[in-house]
């Protein structure tokens, strides 16, 4: 009997070390995929390039701009997910000041390389107390690090013409868990509340002494709510 396939789908500036610990835990009980958006400038291409590896069905856990991937999946192809995780992400369109608000990374990505922006867009997407933490933010700095400014501006294209999602929620009728960081300044535990309220029986779960990077900062815990998940009949 095949296994049931997971995809962890990572966010902005994020590859595969993003879920590298729930892929260990998890991997012996499930297909689990970490698909890599690096390159890809648009949701639907980020969409598709998962809908064209994955086996007829299959569970999603998406993380930041891998919760918007995973709501565009539910708006081409609901009926091939069985599960849905929607991880430290929201699914409003852009707002009339996120280009505005999002330009001047892009340019500092462009003028002055990956580090700069690294040291300016990372640390407030991690709990205050690790900030200042070298062992716990290298790792993380050397993932944004192996991502190029075409890559970040190409992403952040994806993330501007986001669609609105709002509209589909309450169609949604699969397991659903909205999961949140405590400490999360990004996308806040209020906003995820009032996510969930939109979604038919979907689960809130806020993960404590965590910011933005969840799956980094409490990847037990995390683990744990996906083994849940995945048990959840579908």
């Amino acid at each position: 009997m095949s296994r049931e396939t997971l995809y962890l789908l990572p966010g902005l500036l994020c590859d595969a070390f993003t879920f590298e610990q729930q892929r260990a835990a998890l991997a012996g009980e499930y297909d689990v995929r970490v698909p890599d958006f690096l390159g890809l400038d648009s949701m639907q291409a980020m969409a598709e390039k998962v809908l064209a590896d994955a086996p007829e069905t299959f569970s999603i856990c998406g993380f930041s701009m891998g919760g918007r991937v995973a709501l565009h999946i539910m708006r081409i192809a609901p009926r091939r997910v069985r599960r849905l995780c929607l991880l430290d992400t929201a699914g409003a369109a852009a707002g009339p000041g996120e280009a505005a608000a999002r330009q001047p990374l892009v340019d500092l990505a462009n003028t002055r390389g990956m580090k700069a922006l690294c040291d300016a867009w990372l640390p407030p997407m991690v709990h205050p107390a690790r900030r200042a933490d070298a062992k716990f933010m290298a790792p993380l700095e050397a993932m944004v690090q192996r991502a190029t400014p075409e890559i970040h501006a190409g992403q952040i294209r994806a993330l501007l013409g986001r669609l609105d999602a709002t509209p589909l929620l309450a169609s949604f009728k699969l397991p659903v868990y909205v999961v949140v960081g405590r400490q999360d300044e990004w996308s806040t535990v209020a906003s995820h509340e009032e996510f969930a309220r939109l979604i038919p029986g979907a689960k809130l779960v806020v993960i404590e002494d965590a910011g933005h990077f969840t799956p980094v900062e409490q990847p037990a815990a995390l683990t744990n709510i996906l083994r849940e998940m995945m048990r959840e009949p579908a």
